[in-house]
């Protein structure tokens, strides 16, 4: 279950460009320290090395991915990252079954009305966690008029949770 947290967008940013640039600045040392090991062990002077270069990169990619997910994913340093990553996803999750919770809401199904709503607040949180503002303009008059509904049916418009359940009882059944 993934759950929507109050988040200045000023610190956000701040700190996901940091830890953007601590694991870009890994991923170069490490890609180069691979490439220069491979050639150094396996090349041959003044010969075409590339094959060796491109290995030690690809090493240190998987390397950095190891490690991102492994050891810094829990890092407080990563947190904001983390969040705006499990944001993204979730709300992609909805937008993998929007024919099917559009169909529903207008049909009035509690379910894929809260759905929808989880997804109006949490794509207005990533706007502005992103710093885009245009975005979120053009949003505004669809998710005002879904709260009003919402709150018509007498259903709570405050949908910070997204269970995955809900996913589930959306998506058409086959057969």
């Amino acid at each position: 279950m993934f759950e929507i947290q109050p988040m200045n967008a000023a610190t956000y940013r701040q700190q996901t460009r940091r830890s953007t640039l601590i694991i870009a600045v890994l991923f170069l040392v490490l890609a180069m320290l691979f490439s220069t090991t491979a050639v150094a062990l396996f090349g041959e002077p003044g010969g075409d090395n590339l094959r060796f270069n491109v290995g030690g990169v690809f090493v240190g990619f998987l390397l950095t991915g190891a490690l991102l997910r492994g050891r810094f994913w829990n890092q407080t340093w990563m947190a904001p990252a983390v969040y705006g990553w499990r944001l993204k996803r979730s709300l992609m999750s909805v937008t993998n079954v929007m024919h099917q919770v559009t169909a529903r809401v207008g049909q009035g199904d509690p379910t894929a009305m809260k759905v929808l709503r989880f997804y109006h607040l949490g794509l207005t949180q990533m706007h502005e966690l992103d710093g885009n503002s245009s975005d979120h303009a053009q949003l505004h008059r669809e998710v005002e008029q879904h709260k009003a509904r919402m709150h018509a049916l007498g259903l709570d418009p405050e949908q910070t949770r997204l269970d995955p359940a809900w996913l589930e009882s959306l998506k058409p059944t086959a057969g």
